[in-house]
């Protein structure tokens, strides 16, 4: 393939293979993940939410779960987000292109992915231990995480910075001896309230003086260290998240130095590492989401009379049903060329991709729920339809893992420097 570059280093798009063909073992996991749904989550989304409803603590999870995670495991469907883990770890790595379309069908049913041990922010953590941690915290924390017997938290946003800008955090991480200590407070720590949660991956800061992006440390904190509390737990749009969002408080936290992830300096560039395959991941479920809205609006419009007919034979109906599935298939391919750019190109040379599907496909989907909702009416504003909570979570995404104005950014400033190789933004 050729891989001709500009004057940024980016690919030039013209250059690229865009054949995006899944592989036949892509194809049978993708037909074999279809059946799992069909066979064990649909039929038991219902009562998957009563179990939830029972519970005493909003965090916990439904026993449900462990009957799916066995069923998964049953049928080969683990682990299947991560293509270049040890052979030896336990589950199926697919490539991101074959991926795309099993992540799609499992955004469909928030719970679906857990099921699967593919599952936020657990993907994103396991990848970075995998590929930054020693070897004895790989045994410790990455084993179990594969084996989906623990959850973790991802700890990088804090609540007295704008956090978008990932060089302004604060939390502290200085080395004192064979330790490491860590001052400071973090939230947005989603997982972090789940009873199986018992592993952190924190980012702050052991070089104030160095330069803007080596000063960042990445490291691994075990929940039950002493030094940490739990401060607020913000809901969203008024929804508890199971997990929850904590302020997390780090008060003189000692972890040992071979907790720290890639050395000193590096906690900056694995932050990045990181959120390219989380974003695709978020942007493949969130296409699940958008389906399953239109999904739901189609049903409520041959439910549904007004005016003497069917919602589905009043035009203005039939046009916001054909616009959403416009926008669902353009987005669709869009994240699949992505993946594909991933696959063969590498996640830096498609970082300008990456911030455009981030952008485009939440916003897509904010845009279906918003038609799903308003054919509904005042029910898909209710918890009586899923609607409400899955715009919640879709109006999110324009926030996490970097909000929309930053992506726009570092599209625009990529795009000015192609044709202008001396430009700066200041």
């Amino acid at each position: 393939m050729k891989q001709a570059r500009g004057p940024t280093g980016a690919v030039d798009v013209w250059e690229r293979d865009m054949s995006m063909e899944s592989t036949e073992q892509g194809l049978e996991l993708q037909a074999q993940v279809k059946s799992f749904m069909d066979d064990f989550i649909y039929p038991n989304e219902e009562e998957y939410y009563e179990e939830y409803a029972s519970l005493d603590n909003v965090h916990a999870t439904p026993p449900m779960m462990e009957k799916l995670k066995a069923a998964a495991r049953e049928r080969g469907l683990w682990n299947m987000f991560i293509p270049h883990l040890d052979p030896q770890a336990p589950g199926t790595k697919l490539s991101n292109l074959d991926y795309a379309p099993i992540s799609e069908q499992l955004g469909q049913v928030t719970f679906a992915s857990e099921a699967l041990n593919c599952s936020a922010p657990d993907t994103g953590n396991m990848e970075i231990l995998n590929l930054y941690a020693s070897d004895a915290v790989k045994e410790r924390w990455l084993a179990p995480l594969l084996q989906g017997e623990i959850r973790s938290a991802f700890s990088m946003t804090e609540p007295d910075v704008a956090s978008s800008d990932a060089s302004n955090i604060e939390l502290r991480i200085d080395k004192d001896g064979d330790h490491y200590v860590l001052n400071g407070k973090k939230w947005f720590s989603s997982n972090a309230l789940r009873p199986e949660c018992e592993v952190l991956i924190v980012m702050g800061k052991n070089d104030p003086d160095g330069s803007r992006h080596r000063q960042q440390s990445m490291i691994v904190v075990p929940k039950d260290t002493p030094g940490i509390s739990i401060g607020r737990d913000p809901l969203v749009f008024g929804y508890h998240d199971r997990g929850g969002h904590p302020e997390v408080i780090y008060e003189n936290v000692r972890v040992p130095e071979d907790h720290i992830l890639g050395g000193e300096g590096e906690g900056f560039a694995i932050s990045q590492a990181r959120l390219g395959p989380g974003r695709i991941h978020h942007c493949m479920r969130t296409i699940g989401v958008a389906e399953r809205a239109l999904a739901l609006m189609v049903k409520r419009s041959v439910e549904r009379e007004t005016f003497g007919k069917m919602l589905a034979q009043h035009g203005v109906v039939q046009d916001q049903i054909a616009l959403s599935r416009i926008e669902i298939d353009q987005a669709r391919q869009y994240v699949l060329h992505v993946a594909h750019l991933m696959d063969t190109v590498g996640n830096k040379a498609a970082a300008q991709e990456i911030s455009g599907i981030k952008v485009a496909v939440p916003n897509m989907a904010l845009g279906v729920l918003d038609r799903a909702i308003q054919v509904h009416g005042a029910a898909g504003v209710t918890q009586f339809t899923p609607l409400a909570h899955m715009w919640a979570h879709m109006r999110t995404l324009r926030i996490a893992d970097g909000p929309d104005e930053v992506h726009k950014m570092t599209i625009a400033r990529r795009e000015i420097r192609q044709h202008h190789p001396e430009f700066r933004m200041s």
